[in-house]
């Protein structure tokens, strides 16, 4: 039991150690007032239960007396544990050193003490971490990995694990990531271009109210400079101007105008979208066609250069060469005749008939006896017999 009550006192011995006093905590200059504990006055909850919402809660003024709470009830079980393995002496000398403890824990200097090392530990804390540096550190912390590349959320996805020699090469993730976007578009023509067929309208070819021709190209998602590019062609008869004006606007053209088809053709790629190169076309035509129209001079002393065109020279068959259904039928009577001729004096060359001829010719062959080689002994030579 001696034990016990020792055990207590240590506890709150060590709970109200007294700080060593510093007396730079006045001296350094604090970022923010000292913060001062106190207790806040706690109010009765809204019951659930009730409907009444024209009840105003800064009318309430009294505040409510703090709800006692037994020395027991406050106890955790292993305190409680303790406090009930106590004899009923000991258990008035705990509940009497714990009233003291409570009393000194609140008290001013306690407090005082407290706010002092908190400063201090902010300002600490403070003057050591620059914001740059914290930024810094906030934006290392949050750096995307390679595999949250492209989704939504890439802060959640983390970092990427360090590497340890257990993955592909970057060139390997590269035609893997190619791999991945053929699978895209080969998803897309199989699910989703065959619904683009309920958009198609029928072919109607241009009328005499649509004369201008825009043209475009376009490298499938790739960033080119020739996208931009917008080309006009148009035929200056298709125009509503009088001869005198469509040759005003031929000299007006210059090389743009093509006389081998009537074919004038301007482009332009000068702006940053499709859309404002095609309206700047259509707006020179418009220029142009009034300029013929309505400007004062008519160019007509000029005449028209045609020194850009390169003429080249179209070569034709005759047309007395040519054979028509009754030649071409005379021809053919004509050399079938001529085969039957040559074959009826046998001048044509047979090849058949040759090598049968040739075949024929050759003599028979003769069979030729060779008499064997003679043996000999091994070792030995071969002896004559004299006569």
């Amino acid at each position: 039991m001696v034990s016990a009550i020792h055990t207590l006192r240590l506890t709150a011995l060590r709970s109200t150690y007294r700080f060593r006093p510093r007396r730079t905590i006045l001296e350094r200059p604090r970022l923010f007032p000292l913060p001062t504990f106190h207790t806040t006055t706690r109010y009765n909850a809204r019951d659930p239960d009730d409907n009444n919402d024209d009840y105003d809660y800064d009318d309430e003024e009294t505040p409510l007396e703090p709800a006692s709470i037994s020395f027991v009830d406050s106890l955790t079980p292993e305190s409680r544990a303790f406090y009930d393995s106590l004899s009923p002496a000991d258990r008035l000398s705990y509940e009497a050193d714990a009233q003291k403890l409570d009393e000194y824990m609140k008290s001013e200097r306690v407090a005082r003490l407290m706010n002092a090392e908190i400063s201090l530990a902010a300002n600490d804390v403070l003057k050591d971490t620059s914001p740059d540096e914290s930024m810094e550190a906030s934006n290392e912390r949050f750096k995307s990995g390679f595999m949250s590349m492209g989704e939504d959320d890439e802060i959640d996805s983390g970092e990427d694990e360090t590497f340890e020699g257990d993955d592909i090469s970057s060139i390997a993730h590269g035609e893997l990531e190619q791999h991945r976007e053929l699978r895209e578009y080969a998803r897309v023509t199989a699910w989703e271009m065959p619904l683009l067929s309920k958009l198609t309208t029928p072919f109607q070819p241009p009328t005499h109210n649509t004369p201008l021709r825009f043209r475009a190209t376009t490298y499938l998602g790739e960033t080119h400079p020739a996208a931009l590019k917008i080309v006009l062609e148009f035929s200056t008869i298709d125009l509503p101007l009088l001869p005198a004006e469509r040759l005003t606007l031929i000299k007006l053209l210059g090389v743009r105008y093509d006389p081998r088809t009537d074919v004038a053709k301007l482009s332009c790629e000068m702006f940053e979208s499709q859309a404002q190169n095609k309206r700047y076309l259509g707006d020179l035509v418009d220029t142009l066609m009034q300029e013929a129209r309505e400007g004062g001079d008519k160019f007509d002393d000029i005449p028209v250069d045609l020194r850009h065109v390169k003429w080249k020279p179209k070569l034709t068959f005759p047309d007395a060469w040519k054979l028509g259904d009754a030649g071409r039928r005379e021809q053919l009577q004509n050399r079938w005749a001529e085969r039957e001729r040559l074959e009826a004096q046998r001048q044509l060359v047979d090849g058949a008939r040759i090598i049968e001829e040739a075949v024929s010719r050759v003599p028979e062959p003769e069979m030729v006896t060779i008499p064997a080689p003679r043996r000999t002994k091994p070792g030995g030579t071969t002896r004559r017999r004299l006569l």
